[in-house]
């Protein structure tokens, strides 16, 4: 049998439908996407499944959080594809805005944000970004007041500074990470991999396999930056051009040292036209 999805794009249609499940005792999961959905997503509104009975899924290529020299106008858009494989997977609507909806013509409110948005990390190459990432996730959490937000932890600085957002403006919702999930050959799935040549997307993986390797350095004892220094050589070897690879505290995204609580690595580069970001934990021995 087929599961029934129901597509909203009329904001007091929405309201009206989770109102619907709260008055049945119902709990709602939100997983929040701009289309073009790969596994990854589907395997959120997984998670999602496993913490609400009702899961919404948000389809809406956000404008604000693309400069101008950003590929909004041909960010890929694969709608009927999207609602098929949402339905397999067994989302209960998908929320699918128009542009006046989400933005007005008398919108003026934007976030202005501090701590792990100004961690020197994404925010350094795209300081546009992640205020258009907080003003439409703040909207699309008001406007479907789930229980529970499903974030992939592939865009790991986008996780924390929705979390800090969410708590910091008391909205109600958990905010929740996913581990990101790969390819065969450990490149983190994204929308952006489809911009990849042949050629690019053997390289790609290289990646992964560098932040693997300084992980396991870092965390057998090795010197950080030594073991930074070599990684950034290698990335760059490899024909990519490279925004940062960096050690992180795994909560505030401040510099760490490898004595500082939990340890991310997170990295940043393009190949060709494409940039690519991933992240993995640091395993202490």
């Amino acid at each position: 049998m087929t599961h029934k999805l129901i597509v909203v794009r009329d904001l007091a249609r929405l309201r009206r439908q989770v109102a619907q499940y709260r008055k049945a005792g119902e709990a709602v999961a939100l997983v929040p996407t701009m289309g073009a959905l790969h596994d990854g997503h589907l395997s959120l509104v997984r998670a999602a499944r496993r913490k609400a009975k009702r899961i919404i899924v948000s389809i809406f290529v956000n404008p604000t959080q693309f400069a101008p020299t950003e590929d909004f106008k041909s960010y890929p858009r694969t709608f009927e594809a999207d609602i098929a494989a949402l339905r397999e997977v067994g989302a209960d609507v998908v929320w699918n805005p128009p542009v006046e909806v989400m933005y007005p013509r008398d919108f003026v409110t934007r976030i202005v944000l501090e701590g792990p948005a100004t961690a020197g990390l994404e925010d350094a190459s795209r300081p546009h970004f992640f205020g258009g990432v907080t003003t439409i996730v703040c909207k699309l959490l008001l406007q479907c007041l789930p229980d529970v937000a499903i974030f992939g932890e592939k865009d790991y600085q986008q996780l924390k500074v929705v979390a800090q957002m969410a708590k910091d403006l008391n909205i109600p919702s958990r905010i929740v990470g996913a581990p990101t999930v790969r390819e065969k050959d450990g490149l983190a799935m994204s929308s952006r991999n489809a911009y990849l040549s042949d050629q690019e997307r053997a390289l790609a993986p290289l990646l992964h396999q560098v932040l693997r390797d300084c992980a396991a350095r870092i965390g057998a004892g090795e010197r950080a930056a030594g073991v930074l220094a070599k990684g950034r050589k290698t990335i760059a070897r490899g024909g990519f051009v490279l925004d940062y690879l960096e050690l992180r505290n795994a909560e505030t995204l401040a510099p760490a040292t490898t004595d500082a609580g939990a340890l991310r690595l997170l990295v940043a580069a393009k190949l060709g036209k494409t940039r690519l970001i991933d992240n993995i934990a640091v395993r202490r021995k």
